[in-house]
């Protein structure tokens, strides 16, 4: 401890008490005449001419001996230091130097001076001081430290050279922004503006404005986007089309299902009627998915026609049941229905589409769109022989046989039905195809359908983009399926395959 008003010891006291000035030298006494003052005088009178001013004596703490690595202090700006030459303009008397004239570099190089021993310094600068050891040092200690031998130039590295540009593994150039393809620009912003209503308790029932999916399986790429219209976006309604991507089974016997369904346009519940459609129809091809992707890889086509129009007509009649459960009628509370089967075997090409309602079924092949929704006959083409229990029964059928029934049930003294037949149910659809490497499948609900026959603008783009090797991305199939048409503001849900 310290006695009162004594300065604590610091970790620099012992540096002081070692280099202090009053402090006795432990080194050995170098000879008389031989001290670095002695030296330091030597040297500053022989490099002083007779005729310049002598510099100042060096100050007791300048002139303290120095270990090796100390600097010395620097002089004020343009003060001399002592045994440094001097370089000016013109020679000055008593040495040799040479003129410098003004606008040019000063040469570096110095006149030969003399130092106090006599011997020839060339580079005319004041010899270092001998060190003085420290106490612990060795008398034979060398006054400097061994010098490290220069490291060895390190060899130049080549120049990068950029591997030449493979052009199979090139990056496909940008695609150009298109907004909208055309005569002029849509009527609603292309970016969703408004949500639609929200009930507490009825949250599970909202809709998200946009939907995206996607998969690979076997030889094909599946991309599939739900996106709500222009016009529900501006008007704050819930998208009236429905996305459901399932994959059932494992292995080669797995079967994935992508159901795509609009409900009744203007219709309150349209966005659930959608839903449920999408539900029930994956759910009755989940339970059978095993029998089904055997029907499919074996290619049996009737088979699979007679069973898939079974599985919707349950379907639809649930929706059906569901009207009457909600007091509205069928039409209200119904929806267009159009489904794509896929098997995961990769040496299965087959490609199943069938259900009900309208939308679109295209293929691009060889750059070119082709349209394969099946042909339906229009209810007027629609002919037949009147069936038995429907109506007044005909008195004789066209083959000449007459009909005899009698029941004891009284027949209406009308001839004509007094309450309006219920409206005939919609054609079933069916299509099984066997795709081609590098084909593209599309189906897709009207709101794409539409534009793609209506618009060839839209046609001829989309074939530019999708008639290549690689399919699309995610993110840059959402914008291929957005790119929007004056005059088309549906909804817009589109399911491609793109054959490898």
């Amino acid at each position: 401890m310290s006695q009162q008003g004594e300065r604590p010891p610091t970790e620099d006291d012992w540096w002081n008490r070692l280099y202090d000035e009053s402090a006795p030298d432990t080194g050995p006494a170098a000879s008389g005449g031989d001290t670095l003052d002695d030296r330091f005088d030597s040297a500053s009178d022989a490099v002083t001419s007779d005729d310049t001013a002598a510099p100042p004596k060096p100050t007791p703490d300048e002139r303290r001996a120095r270990a090796w690595w100390e600097a010395y202090p620097k002089a004020p700006p343009g003060t001399p230091t002592p045994g440094t030459p001097t370089t000016p303009d013109t020679p000055t008397p008593g040495t040799q130097g040479t003129a410098h004239t003004p606008g040019t570099p000063r040469t570096p190089d110095a006149p030969d001076r003399q130092t106090a021993s006599g011997t020839a310094n060339p580079s005319g600068r004041r010899p270092a001081p001998p060190r003085q050891r420290a106490p612990w040092e060795s008398p034979d200690a060398p006054d400097r430290p061994p010098a490290f031998p220069p490291a060895p130039p390190r060899p130049a590295a080549p120049p990068a050279q950029s591997p030449a540009p493979d052009p199979e593994s090139a990056p496909a150039p940008a695609r150009p922004h298109v907004a909208y393809v055309g005569d002029g620009p849509p009527t609603y912003d292309a970016e969703p503006t408004a949500l639609p209503p929200a009930q507490p308790q009825e949250l599970d029932e909202l809709v998200a404005d946009t939907v995206l999916d996607g998969a690979r399986y076997g030889t094909y790429t599946l991309r599939a986007a739900s996106i709500r219209g222009d016009s529900a976006r501006y008007r704050g309604q819930p998208r009236r089309d429905a996305l459901l991507t399932a994959r059932f089974g494992t292995g080669d016997a797995a079967l994935v299902l992508v159901a795509v369904a609009s409900g009744a346009r203007a219709a309150e519940g349209a966005h659930l009627a959608a839903a449920d459609a999408c539900r029930w129809i994956g759910g009755a091809v989940g339970r059978s998915h095993a029998r089904l992707s055997e029907d499919i890889r074996a290619g049996r086509r009737g088979d699979l026609k007679s069973g898939l129009n079974r599985l919707t007509d349950r379907s639809l009649g649930k929706l059906r049941a569901s009207a009457a459960e909600l007091g509205v009628e069928p039409e209200e509370y119904t929806a267009d229905l159009r489904c794509l089967l896929l098997s995961a075997d990769s040496e299965c090409r087959t490609r199943v589409f069938f259900g009900v309602g309208r939308g679109g079924l295209f293929r691009l092949r060889d750059g070119a769109w082709q349209d394969l929704e099946p042909a339906v006959p229009e209810p007027a083409a629609v002919t037949g022989a009147p069936v038995v229990g429907f109506g007044s029964p005909p008195a004789e059928t066209s083959e000449g046989d007459r009909l005899t029934m009698d029941l004891g049930i009284a027949t209406p003294p009308s001839p004509y039905i007094e309450a309006p037949p219920p409206p005939p149910a919609e054609a079933f659809r069916f299509r099984a195809s066997v795709a081609r490497p590098g084909d593209a499948l599309l189906l897709c609900s009207t709101g794409l359908a539409e534009p793609l026959r209506g618009e060839p603008a839209l046609a001829d783009e989309l074939a530019g983009r999708w008639a290549t090797n690689e399919p699309p991305g995610l993110a840059t199939f959402l914008a291929d399926t957005q790119l929007r048409v004056k005059g088309y503001a549906d909804d817009r849900t589109a399911v491609a395959v793109w054959e490898a």
